[in-house]
């Protein structure tokens, strides 16, 4: 019986081999193996003349001339006749890769003119059977590699495509093959010792794949390459390494291309290059027939013009499977058959070779001379590129700058330019433009070194003996800013942020953001403008603490120690957040929470929200918000502008690295408005707790979960805060400091930090409590207490610079103590030498009370008569003091309403017909306004018109309408300290303030008469008691 690997070379050599040596074949036992010069490892095409061998098949004329040559030069050295190397491989199936494979294929079919069997040479059937029995022999079976006779001509090679840049004659290189399939091919050919492959360069530098399915995706010059070595990689050896050493350009015709889901191949031709034709001779046509003797199939020429034996049909499934594998093996030259088994792709190529040129040219000459002289400057540059040179001068035999097309290739090989570039030198054949192009090529890599070189000079310069590895990281910046590349490679960038995402808890949609942006950063190259863009906002996105949270304490005891630690006083604030605190242990989270501090400048606000995140144990961040005009600082660029950023809240995040820090917004109150929006507005979504649990900033584009976010406000006064972003917080009032909370805060708290601010803990400097009770009423009378401090401060700034001066002057230094009658030495003048304008108001001068931004304050309103009363005089109300467009209307008002009450109770008084009375408030230079002054101005005019003064030590606060009725005022707290710090006994508050006067402390109201009117009558009876009862129309009311 046949054995199967026969059956399978017969089936691929039965076109060309005559029936009468397959017989002889068949008859054999032994192994069947090739000899170089026998039969060609491929197919002559039968009558065409168009030869394809493995090994270099050509046609009739060609297989004759060339058999002709090796006969003469068998006849020469007949030691070197047998010289071709023998290769099998381990099933039996042996080819040739040997160059006169053109003379089986003439001896096996008839060529044009008609020179038939005997033109192909003359060593014929004997010569083939010869070389067979040669190879067949088990003894004569290689044990080692031997040195390979590359073929001239291989028109159909196995294709592997390279990215990046291309390969040149004459230098290695290694191969990384990772698909099964072409590593199997791969595998095929060295079994069978035909390590050959086309070698072509990709279009796509990205392009990973190893087969090539398109003419598209390569360039149509490669080169033929012959495989020196192989060895398993990657994980599990699952990868190929294969050196190559690349012989000579070739050039695609058509490309053999598998079909997805199978091994037929697909056949797609090259425009420029029409495809090999193959022509089937009926005299050369094969078939197997059924000899009833053993049963096996032999091959059998069929006569010329005959009909042929009929072969018994084989079932359904073998005719489909045989009718695909003959269209497939119809593109597969002989010595490639066996790849027909693999999803890869071959090419049908043809040599290149380069135009002729005379190496006497000048424009040669030039090219090489100073090809040559770029080559020596490079190498006094690069060590690496000098041994290269050397190296290759001596593997030539020092002859190879005298081969100018051998140059140019070395010269493209070694510089690391542009593919494109490259490739168009691999595709040159005129030497001229090919030098030319290699020279550019070698130029750029000229500059390349030289910048190499100095940027290396620069970097050198800063090394020291200890800064090694600063002196490789700053070499690095320089190259890459030259280069126009970022610091951080783009894997080292990805990994970066691959390790900063695990470590957090990314919500759903904003991982698919993220990974959607990791992906469009592999793919940008680091010099796009596009790059940095992407790299920021992943940087930010992976900088939010998504899911970290810091554990929150509600015991309230250690509120309260923290809450007194830090300020003295203020109990009904401390009571406000202990509640806040308390619902918050309760509920397990104090999120939904907006806080607004309200006071005066110096009251503590800043530092009131510093202690509730300390007692909750919550990280703080402060921003403020005074004067700002752009939404953006609140809600973010868009990421298309220069420079942009996320807002103020995505920056704290990023700051504290919790979801649930206290942020603190400062100065919500003078928030501004112009071109770049309306900042109030933003912070509506902001602070709104129905809202924040999804904040889109703009910048981020992804929502962000601020609802566990505890958000403390401060402002100045609720009047110009927004009416629908009031409505969002919960106010907690902090009113200014009475002269005994000073008194204690200045002891416990602003003396001794000033004296440790100053240096003097371990001297003996002392502040006694009457100077600082002097300091509070002739220096510092606002309602904070940071002018205080900066009081204090001074003082012992001086005593510092008395001690120091003193030890200069080897004087002796004792106890420094600050009295009241020595605070002018320490801060000089005091401001205030009384503690009101008036001891004893005179005749249209009351005492009102107000309420700003400062806190609560003493304001007189003064009236006089412009001129003397006379018959021709004529009634008019001129106003001065920078009165506000409502204490205008208030002033009217109560100019009204005091002529209406002279003319109910004072009939007979008629001082409005004729006075010309100008109004007042002193302090011109400070704005003034609010509606509360009404009771004061109507007061201050009936003192003038009834010519009395009236009690002392009274103030009153109020607004009036056109009826007289005593409208509710607001700063209840902040106007009774200013009233007390002013030494006033009595105050007059409309009846609707009661309430308030009652919440305040009792160390507050101490010698204070509160009276409550509801109309204005009431406060008449009070300051002038002496004239009211004499009026008429006084009951009633």
């Amino acid at each position: 019986m046949l054995p199967a690997a026969r059956t399978d070379f017969l089936l691929a050599f039965s076109k060309t081999v005559p029936p009468s040596l397959i017989k002889r074949i068949t008859s054999s036992d032994r192994p069947l193996a090739l000899k170089n010069g026998a039969v060609g490892s491929g197919a002559g095409e039968s009558g065409n003349s168009e030869g394809a061998g493995g090994g270099g098949g050509g046609n009739g004329r060609k297989g004759r001339s060339r058999g002709i040559r090796e006969k003469e030069s068998d006849r020469r050295d007949p030691e070197n006749k047998d010289n071709g190397v023998e290769e099998q491989n381990g099933n039996g199936r042996g080819v040739s890769d040997a160059a006169a494979a053109g003379e089986g294929a003439a001896a096996a079919g008839s060529s044009v003119g008609g020179s038939g069997d005997g033109e192909g040479g003359s060593r014929s059937d004997d010569d083939l059977e010869k070389a067979i029995a040669q190879l067949s022999d088990p003894s004569a079976t290689p044990t080692s590699l031997e040195k390979i006779h590359v073929p001239t001509e291989y028109p159909q090679l196995l294709a592997i495509p390279l990215n990046r840049r291309p390969l040149f004659p004459g230098f290695y290189k290694s191969l990384y093959i990772k698909d099964p399939q072409a590593i199997a091919a791969i595998e095929n050919l060295m079994d069978r010792r035909q390590p050959y492959l086309g070698i072509f360069l990709t279009t796509d530098d990205n392009f990973e794949p190893d087969v090539i399915t398109s003419l598209d995706q390569v360039h149509r010059v490669g080169v033929f390459a012959q495989i020196t070595n192989t060895y398993k990689a990657g994980p599990d050896n699952s990868a190929l390494t294969v050196v190559v050493y690349p012989h000579r350009r070739i050039r695609i015709t058509d490309l053999v291309a598998p079909i997805s889901g199978g091994t037929t191949p697909r056949i797609v031709v090259a425009e420029e290059t029409p495809a090999v034709e193959s022509k089937k001779d009926e005299t050369q046509d094969v078939k197997v027939v059924s000899e009833p003797t053993d049963g096996e199939p032999k091959p059998e020429r069929e006569p010329q013009n005959a009909d042929l034996t009929t072969v018994p049909p084989p079932s359904t499934e073998t005719t489909v499977t045989e009718s695909v594998q003959e269209k497939a093996d119809e593109r597969y030259l002989p010595i490639n058959a066996s790849l027909a088994d693999y999803i890869v792709s071959l090419a049908n190529v043809e040599n290149l070779k380069d135009e002729p040129y005379n190496g006497n040219n000048q424009l040669i000459k030039a090219y090489t001379s100073e090809m040559l002289s770029v080559l020596k400057e490079i190498s006094n540059i690069n060590p690496l590129l000098r041994d290269q040179i050397i190296t290759f001068s001596m593997q030539t035999g020092g002859n190879a700058f005298a081969d100018p097309p051998k140059l140019a290739d070395f010269a493209a090989a070694v510089s690391a330019g542009d593919p494109n570039e490259l490739q168009s030198v691999l595709e040159s054949l005129v030497i001229e433009e090919r030098l030319h192009k290699a020279l550019v090529v070698l130029k750029k890599e000229l500059k390349n070194a030289q910048l190499q070189q100095e940027i290396a000079k620069e970097v050198d310069k800063k090394i020291t003996r200890k800064q090694q590895e600063f002196f490789l990281m700053e070499q690095l910046k320089g190259i890459k800013k030259e280069l126009g590349m970022e610091s951080d490679g783009k894997e080292k960038l990805v990994e970066k942020f691959k390790d900063r995402m695990t470590k957090l808890k990314i919500p759903e949609a904003v991982m698919k953001v993220v990974e959607e942006e990791l992906t469009k950063l592999q793919h940008l190259e680091p010099a796009a403008s596009e790059f940095n863009v992407t790299r920021n906002y992943l940087d930010w996105l992976t900088q939010i603490p998504w899911g970290i949270h810091s554990e929150e304490n509600f015991d309230i005891k250690h509120a309260t120690t923290v809450l007194d630690e830090d300020h003295y006083g203020l109990k009904d604030v401390k009571e406000r957040i202990l509640e806040f605190i308390a619902v918050g242990k309760l509920r397990g989270t104090v999120e939904g929470k907006i806080i607004c501090l309200v006071g005066p400048p110096g009251v503590g606000k800043t530092s009131v929200g510093k202690s509730i995140a300390r007692a909750l144990g919550r990280e703080f961040y402060r921003f403020s918000v005074g004067g700002l005009a752009d939404v953006a600082e609140i809600k973010g660029h868009r990421r298309t502008y220069v420079g942009a950023m996320p807002g103020k809240v995505v920056q704290a995040l990023k700051k504290v690295q919790t979801e649930n820090p206290l942020i603190m917004i400062d100065e919500i109150d003078k928030l501004g408005r112009g071109n770049q929006g309306d900042p109030a507005s933003a912070l509506l979504e902001l602070l709104d707790p129905e809202q924040n649990n999804s904040f889109l900033d703009h910048y981020m584009d992804v929502p962000i979960d601020l609802s566990k976010v505890l958000f403390v406000c401060t402002a100045n006064t609720l009047d110009t805060i927004p009416g629908p972003l009031l409505d969002r917080m919960e106010i907690i009032t902090l009113s200014g400091y009475v002269a005994e909370e000073k008194i204690a805060i200045a002891e416990k708290y602003l003396a001794p930090q000033a004296r440790e601010a100053a240096g003097l803990e371990k001297r003996e400097v002392s502040l006694d409590k009457d100077a600082i009770e002097s300091l509070i009423r002739f220096y510092c009378r606002e309602s904070g207490v940071r002018n205080l401090k900066k009081h204090i401060d001074k003082i012992y700034r001086k005593a510092a610079f008395k001690i120091v001066k003193a030890e200069v002057d080897a004087a002796e230094v004792g106890m420094i103590t600050v009295t009241k009658d020595g605070l002018r030495e320490y801060v000089g003048s005091p401001p205030f030498v009384s503690d009101r304008m008036y001891d004893t108001t005179p005749v249209g001068v009351v005492m009102g009370l107000a309420y700003t931004s400062m806190g609560g304050s003493a304001l007189y309103i003064e009236s006089v008569l412009e001129s003397v009363i006379s018959d021709d005089s004529k009634p008019g109300l001129n106003r001065t003091g920078q009165m506000g467009d409502v204490m205008k209307e208030s002033s009217t008002i109560a100019y009204t309403y005091a002529r209406a009450l002279m003319t109910r109770r004072f009939p007979d008084n008629k001082f409005f017909d004729k006075a010309a009375i100008h109004l007042h408030v002193p302090e011109g230079a400070t704005p003034k306004d609010g509606p509360s002054a009404g009771s004061t101005m109507t007061t201050s005019l009936l003192s003038l018109a009834l010519n009395r003064p009236i009690i002392p030590n009274v103030a009153m606060t109020g607004e009036i309408t056109l009826t007289g009725k005593i409208l509710k005022i607001g700063g209840v707290k902040e106007k009774t300290i200013a009233a007390k710090r002013s030494g006033v006994t009595r105050i007059i508050f409309p009846a609707a303030n009661r309430a308030d006067w009652e919440e305040l402390a009792d160390y507050i109201k101490e010698g204070l008469e509160a009276h409550f009117v509801s109309w204005y009558d009431e406060i008449l009876d009070i300051v002038l008691p002496e004239v009211a009862g004499k009026g008429e129309g006084a009951v009633g009311r």
